[in-house]
Protein backbone atom coordinates (compact mmCIF):
# COMPACT_ATOMS: atom_id res chain seq x y z
CA UNK A 1 0.00 0.00 0.00
CA UNK A 2 1.40 3.55 -0.77
CA UNK A 3 -0.01 7.06 -0.69
CA UNK A 4 0.98 9.76 -2.95
CA UNK A 5 -0.24 13.76 -2.11
CA UNK A 6 -2.39 14.62 -5.39
CA UNK A 7 -3.37 18.33 -4.36
CA UNK A 8 -2.20 20.14 -1.15
CA UNK A 9 -4.71 21.35 1.54
CA UNK A 10 -5.15 24.95 0.03
CA UNK A 11 -4.61 26.64 4.29
CA UNK A 12 -3.20 25.94 7.30
CA UNK A 13 -5.98 24.44 10.73
CA UNK A 14 -3.99 27.67 12.24
CA UNK A 15 -3.41 30.84 11.00
CA UNK A 16 -0.75 33.15 11.24
CA UNK A 17 -2.65 35.74 13.81
CA UNK A 18 -3.63 32.90 16.02
CA UNK A 19 -0.37 31.38 16.25
CA UNK A 20 1.06 34.97 16.80
CA UNK A 21 -1.50 35.92 19.39
CA UNK A 22 -0.57 32.24 21.05
CA UNK A 23 2.87 33.47 21.11
CA UNK A 24 2.44 37.40 22.03
CA UNK A 25 4.24 38.33 19.30
CA UNK A 26 2.93 41.37 18.12
CA UNK A 27 5.59 42.53 15.36
CA UNK A 28 6.01 41.06 11.27
CA UNK A 29 9.77 40.16 11.92
CA UNK A 30 9.12 36.28 12.42
CA UNK A 31 6.21 35.53 9.67
CA UNK A 32 8.24 33.59 7.46
CA UNK A 33 9.66 31.64 10.38
CA UNK A 34 6.17 30.96 12.50
CA UNK A 35 4.15 30.29 8.75
CA UNK A 36 7.13 27.58 8.25
CA UNK A 37 6.54 26.10 11.98
CA UNK A 38 2.51 25.65 11.45
CA UNK A 39 3.29 23.57 7.97
CA UNK A 40 5.62 21.67 10.03
CA UNK A 41 3.28 21.45 12.90
CA UNK A 42 0.18 20.64 11.13
CA UNK A 43 2.37 18.10 9.14
CA UNK A 44 3.72 16.35 12.31
CA UNK A 45 0.03 16.65 14.06
CA UNK A 46 -1.02 14.69 10.85
CA UNK A 47 1.08 11.93 11.08
CA UNK A 48 0.69 11.13 14.28
CA UNK A 49 -2.78 11.22 13.87
CA UNK A 50 -3.28 9.46 10.69
CA UNK A 51 -5.25 12.11 10.07
CA UNK A 52 -6.49 14.74 7.27
CA UNK A 53 -7.43 18.54 8.53
CA UNK A 54 -7.67 20.50 5.53
CA UNK A 55 -9.31 18.86 2.56
CA UNK A 56 -6.51 17.42 0.26
CA UNK A 57 -6.44 14.57 -2.82
CA UNK A 58 -4.47 11.93 -2.59
CA UNK A 59 -4.01 8.24 -4.33
CA UNK A 60 -3.73 5.11 -2.53
CA UNK A 61 -1.95 2.48 -4.23
CA UNK A 62 -2.45 -1.17 -3.92
CA UNK A 63 -1.04 -4.11 -5.46
CA UNK A 64 -4.60 -6.15 -5.71
CA UNK A 65 -8.19 -6.03 -5.05
CA UNK A 66 -8.39 -7.16 -1.14
CA UNK A 67 -10.08 -10.70 -0.89
CA UNK A 68 -12.83 -8.79 1.43
CA UNK A 69 -15.57 -7.16 0.08
CA UNK A 70 -14.16 -3.45 1.55
CA UNK A 71 -10.96 -1.34 1.02
CA UNK A 72 -9.93 0.89 4.60
CA UNK A 73 -9.41 4.62 2.97
CA UNK A 74 -6.69 6.19 5.26
CA UNK A 75 -6.46 9.71 6.49
CA UNK A 76 -10.25 10.04 7.87
CA UNK A 77 -12.24 12.09 7.68
CA UNK A 78 -12.83 10.41 4.47
CA UNK A 79 -14.99 13.09 1.84
CA UNK A 80 -15.29 11.68 -1.21
CA UNK A 81 -13.56 8.53 -4.07
CA UNK A 82 -13.33 10.34 -6.75
CA UNK A 83 -12.15 7.29 -9.24
CA UNK A 84 -10.76 3.60 -8.49
CA UNK A 85 -8.48 2.89 -11.53
CA UNK A 86 -6.80 -0.53 -12.27
CA UNK A 87 -4.32 -1.65 -14.77
CA UNK A 88 -3.31 -5.02 -16.48
CA UNK A 89 -0.46 -6.54 -16.64
CA UNK A 90 0.17 -4.68 -20.35
CA UNK A 91 -0.81 -1.51 -18.12
CA UNK A 92 -3.90 -0.67 -19.62
CA UNK A 93 -6.27 1.51 -17.72
CA UNK A 94 -9.63 0.40 -16.61
CA UNK A 95 -12.00 2.22 -14.47
CA UNK A 96 -14.43 0.73 -11.71
CA UNK A 97 -17.52 1.71 -12.27
CA UNK A 98 -18.79 4.18 -9.08
CA UNK A 99 -21.89 1.66 -9.57
CA UNK A 100 -20.54 -1.16 -8.32
CA UNK A 101 -19.53 0.34 -5.02
CA UNK A 102 -20.40 2.67 -2.12
CA UNK A 103 -18.33 4.80 -0.17
CA UNK A 104 -18.47 4.92 3.35
CA UNK A 105 -17.77 8.04 4.98
CA UNK A 106 -19.33 7.74 8.15
CA UNK A 107 -16.74 5.11 9.25
CA UNK A 108 -13.15 5.99 10.51
CA UNK A 109 -11.44 5.40 8.66
CA UNK A 110 -13.61 5.58 5.47
CA UNK A 111 -14.19 2.53 3.28
CA UNK A 112 -15.11 1.90 -0.23
CA UNK A 113 -17.28 -1.35 -0.22
CA UNK A 114 -18.58 -3.24 -2.82
CA UNK A 115 -22.44 -2.79 -3.54
CA UNK A 116 -24.58 -5.81 -3.04
CA UNK A 117 -23.50 -8.61 -5.41
CA UNK A 118 -20.86 -7.30 -7.13
CA UNK A 119 -17.27 -8.20 -6.66
CA UNK A 120 -13.68 -7.11 -7.77
CA UNK A 121 -12.60 -7.49 -11.61
CA UNK A 122 -10.74 -10.52 -12.35
CA UNK A 123 -8.23 -8.97 -14.72
CA UNK A 124 -5.06 -9.95 -13.61
CA UNK A 125 -3.07 -6.97 -12.91
CA UNK A 126 0.46 -5.55 -12.70
CA UNK A 127 2.49 -6.48 -10.05
CA UNK A 128 3.22 -3.32 -8.48
CA UNK A 129 0.35 -0.57 -7.89
CA UNK A 130 -2.49 -2.62 -9.86
CA UNK A 131 -4.59 -0.45 -8.13
CA UNK A 132 -5.15 3.37 -7.91
CA UNK A 133 -7.70 5.18 -5.81
CA UNK A 134 -7.84 8.24 -5.40
CA UNK A 135 -10.03 10.58 -2.75
CA UNK A 136 -10.42 13.53 -0.86
CA UNK A 137 -9.75 13.46 2.75
CA UNK A 138 -10.19 16.58 5.17
CA UNK A 139 -12.79 18.20 7.72
CA UNK A 140 -13.33 20.90 5.38
CA UNK A 141 -11.53 23.69 3.06
CA UNK A 142 -11.04 26.04 6.21
CA UNK A 143 -9.53 26.31 9.32
CA UNK A 144 -13.05 26.80 10.91
CA UNK A 145 -13.90 23.11 10.23
CA UNK A 146 -10.99 21.52 12.40
CA UNK A 147 -11.41 20.41 15.62
CA UNK A 148 -10.44 22.68 18.65
CA UNK A 149 -8.21 20.03 20.31
CA UNK A 150 -6.25 19.48 17.03
CA UNK A 151 -5.65 23.72 16.55
CA UNK A 152 -4.42 23.73 20.12
CA UNK A 153 -2.58 21.26 19.82
CA UNK A 154 -0.52 22.84 16.49
CA UNK A 155 -0.57 26.09 18.71
CA UNK A 156 1.32 24.50 21.38
CA UNK A 157 4.17 22.31 18.91
CA UNK A 158 4.46 26.04 17.26
CA UNK A 159 5.39 27.55 20.41
CA UNK A 160 7.92 24.76 21.32
CA UNK A 161 9.29 24.77 18.22
CA UNK A 162 9.62 28.56 18.21
CA UNK A 163 11.03 28.38 22.12
CA UNK A 164 13.73 25.45 20.83
CA UNK A 165 14.37 26.44 17.20
CA UNK A 166 18.40 26.53 17.85
CA UNK A 167 18.78 23.32 19.70
CA UNK A 168 22.48 21.63 19.10
CA UNK A 169 22.93 18.90 21.29
CA UNK A 170 20.74 16.50 23.25
CA UNK A 171 20.72 18.93 26.62
CA UNK A 172 18.81 21.38 24.73
CA UNK A 173 16.77 19.09 22.66
CA UNK A 174 13.55 18.75 24.34
CA UNK A 175 10.54 16.39 23.38
CA UNK A 176 7.49 16.91 21.63
CA UNK A 177 5.64 18.59 24.96
CA UNK A 178 3.24 15.97 26.61
CA UNK A 179 -0.08 18.29 25.83
CA UNK A 180 0.72 17.94 22.10
CA UNK A 181 0.11 13.87 22.56
CA UNK A 182 -2.72 14.50 25.43
CA UNK A 183 -4.45 16.53 22.85
CA UNK A 184 -3.91 14.33 19.54
CA UNK A 185 -4.03 11.00 21.21
CA UNK A 186 -8.28 11.16 21.66
CA UNK A 187 -8.80 11.35 18.15
CA UNK A 188 -5.85 9.31 16.96
CA UNK A 189 -6.41 6.32 14.32
CA UNK A 190 -3.90 3.63 13.86
CA UNK A 191 -2.74 3.13 10.26
CA UNK A 192 -4.65 1.15 8.00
Amino acid sequence: MGLKLITPPAAEPVILADIKDHLRITGTDEDALLTAMIEAARDYCEKYQNRAYITQTWELALDWFPPEDRIRIPLPPLQSVSSVKYYGTDDTEYTFPAADYQVDTHSQPGRLVLGYGKSWPSVSLRPANGVIITFIAGYGATEDEVPKRVKQAIKVLVGHLHEHREATDLKELKEVPFAVHALLGLDRIWPV
